[in-house]
């Protein structure tokens, strides 16, 4: 499959990514060169809880769950799940594609284990953002963590995951993460049955899923947003 370079003025990551509070009191970057930002400035806590846990970990119904994050971005939807497999005793094996990683000092800027009161939560978090290529962490008993630098459209897997966490940049930032071939590659490496998630309910996007194969709903989005999409392989 062809490479489509991401269509980004400043490259990727940006250069001029800075930290902004959002409404909850997390924190997440934007960009003013893009007019983009990593998560919703209602309340990036409470956008990843909403869309990525409520309606896709916790939606798919299983104690042993396969997950696929699309965009590790700033490792909040990686850490969220981790803290859901502590408390409710899953046991996950979670798989991050990010070709682009963010800077140290990006990540400890944000400081989400701050915001989020749980034990453990800080060495987790490093753990999960400190992860080698192509290698196996494990911050918890039921939580194992590996990041790939490759992009989707390079995604070989085959059914082999339960929840896909789609978290790329808007379509209007990052068309080519939005396309009928890309959510091809997802629908393949999803089990029959599984989920996938994302904020984005465009309708360009909705239907780029639909013409991969995938059933696609909308449903009530997170705080300042109408709708969210979850789309699921036929089982």
């Amino acid at each position: 499959m062809a490479h489509h370079p991401l269509i980004l003025p400043h490259g990727f990551p940006p250069t001029d990514l800075v930290p902004v509070r959002t409404a909850d009191g997390s924190y997440t970057l934007d960009s003013p060169g893009l007019k983009e930002h990593y998560h919703s400035l209602h309340g990036a806590l409470s956008e990843s809880r909403h869309v990525y846990i409520a309606h896709g970990l916790l939606a798919c119904g299983k104690q042993q769950v396969d997950v696929l994050e699309v965009g590790l971005g700033t490792g909040l939807n990686a850490l969220l799940t981790w803290i859901e497999s502590e408390i409710r005793g899953l046991q996950v094996e979670y798989h991050a594609l990010e070709p682009y990683p963010l800077p140290v000092g990006l990540r400890s800027a944000l400081d989400h284990p701050a915001r989020i009161d749980h034990p453990g939560c800080r060495e987790a978090y490093e753990t999960i953002m400190d992860a080698m290529p192509d290698s196996t962490v494990q911050p918890g008993d039921g939580f194992r963590f590996r990041v790939d630098r490759k992009e989707v459209q390079r995604l070989s897997a085959k059914e082999a995951f339960d929840v896909v966490y789609f978290d790329a940049f808007a379509p209007s930032v990052q068309p080519a993460m939005w396309t009928v071939d890309v959510f091809r590659c997802v629908y393949q490496a999803m089990r029959p049955g599984a989920l996938l998630v994302t904020y984005c309910a465009q309708g360009e996007a909705r239907r780029a899923m639909q013409a991969a194969g995938l059933l696609v709903e909308r449903l009530p989005g997170p705080p300042g947003k109408r709708h969210m999409v979850r789309a699921q392989r036929p089982a």
